[in-house]
Order: C-alpha cells, then sequence, then structure tokens
C-alpha cells in the first residue's frame, strides 16, 4: 500500500449502505481508481463531505492506494477548482451528468495519462466558464476519442462518407457503419474545431441529436464496455 497525493476528477458515487460512499475518480498520477469513504453519510458527519464526490468535481485528495484489486481510501479531500455555474445551471447539470456517465464507461485504465487528464480538467472549467453551451458535450466526445486511440483519420476528409468502424473517410457510401448525406455533413461540422470557435458551429435541436446518436455509435463500435448512457433522453430533453 503506498500513500498518493494527486489531483482527481470525480466519474461517480454511489451509496455503499447505510452512511458510505464508493467514489469512482480519474486521477492525474494513476488513471481509474475506485474509493471506499466511510461513514460519509452520517449526519453531523465532520471533516469529509459527501458535495465533494458530485460529478466531475476536481480535487487534490491524499488516499491509500493498495494493488489488490481492493477499494482504496481517501484520508484527505480538498476541492481545487470550485465550479460557479453548475449546481445552478440545469443545462449544464444535465451535460456534467451525461459526460461523467460516458468517461466512467469509456476510461478504464489504471495508469497515468498526463494529457488526457489536462483535457478533461481544462474542458471542465471551460464549460463552467461559458454561456453559449449547446454543442459542448459533441466536441467534448470528438476530441476524447483522441486520447482513447480512435480519432477521425481526416487525411482523405473530401470523400462522400465517414467510415465508423474504420474511422476513416470513406466513398462507400452503402457499407453498413458508412455515414454519407445529412448525417455525414452535420457530424464534419464538428471537426478541426476547438471550444473558443464551438458558437460559430449552428445545429439545430434535431441535428444536435442525430450527431450525438453518431458519437454514441462511434464509441460503441470502438469501446467493446462502452454503454449508452442512462442521462441520453435527460440531455436531449434541456436542448429541446
Amino acid at each position: 500500500m503506498a500513500i498518493v497525493t494527486t489531483k482527481a476528477i470525480v466519474l461517480s458515487a454511489l451509496k455503499f449502505g447505510d452512511t458510505s460512499l464508493i467514489v469512482k475518480c480519474y486521477t492525474q498520477e494513476e488513471g481509474v481508481k475506485s474509493y471506499l469513504v466511510r461513514g460519509i453519510l452520517k449526519p453531523k458527519k465532520s471533516g469529509l463531505k459527501a458535495a465533494y464526490f458530485q460529478p466531475l468535481t476536481q480535487l487534490r485528495i491524499v488516499a491509500n492506494h493498495n494493488n489488490k484489486n481492493t477499494l482504496n481510501s481517501i484520508k484527505e479531500v480538498q476541492v481545487i477548482h470550485p465550479y460557479k455555474t453548475f449546481h445552478t445551471d440545469i443545462v449544464k447539470q444535465s451535460v456534467v451528468l451525461f459526460l461523467s456517465e460516458v468517461l466512467s464507461s469509456s476510461i478504464q485504465e489504471e495508469e497515468q495519462n498526463s494529457a488526457l487528464y489536462k483535457y478533461l480538467e481544462t474542458a471542465f472549467i471551460w464549460l463552467d466558464m461559458h454561456d453559449k453551451v449547446a454543442n459542448f458535450h459533441l466536441l467534448f466526445l470528438l476530441n476524447l476519442t483522441g486520447f482513447l486511440g480512435f480519432y477521425p483519420d481526416t487525411s482523405e476528409i473530401n470523400k462522400k462518407g465517414f467510415d465508423l468502424l474504420d474511422g476513416v473517410f470513406s466513398d462507400n457510401i452503402y457499407e453498413k457503419n458508412v455515414i454519407s448525406k445529412n448525417d455525414f455533413n452535420q457530424f464534419k461540422k464538428l471537426l478541426g474545431i476547438i471550444f473558443d470557435t464551438l458558437e460559430n458551429v449552428t445545429y439545430s435541436k434535431v441535428e444536435r441529436q442525430l450527431v450525438l446518436q453518431v458519437i454514441i455509435q462511434y464509441f460503441k463500435l470502438h469501446l467493446g464496455n462502452f454503454r449508452t448512457p442512462k442521462s441520453l433522453q435527460v440531455l436531449e430533453t434541456v436542448f429541446s
């Protein structure tokens, strides 16, 4: 067992027994880690607070990490970027819930990935600080594929379709996993965009849902364990 001090982003917190939580985090030092936080739901509990473990909260933790595939424990917690808008904005709440589910399902590695951690940290601070966020989740997910190893190969971007299985542009638009026409055109709008120019990309409600379904299918084809997030329906409702 080792005592580790690391930044961590909360992915999920599940109630365990009557008073405890099992918290899954993406840590800067060691990738995905799960912790048993005992007694945190007791009334008048001093020290650690359940509010620290809301989805996507950015923490600095001191934790006991063991190497036996059992739950780890947290000794100290500090919130290092208190979000200003996530708790009051219903749209952002829905985006946060959705993205925490996606990340829980798509990131499995218990190893350091500094570039991915920095991306998550920066993206969530951007989301907290900006108002026009209707397309944030789309670009966030597309960028995430780069860290997971299947960002679209744009070397032949002028072809008529995109093969979701192979991650390449293709003229074989009648193949099973190739998107073309409107699906393809809407998906293609996101390529090469950064968050600061995101408001220049316009989607109708129907187009936004279409692109999200395409991206979810893309994740499913490349990540064997990926499940459609339960919060997807809520997300589609708030952007109606």
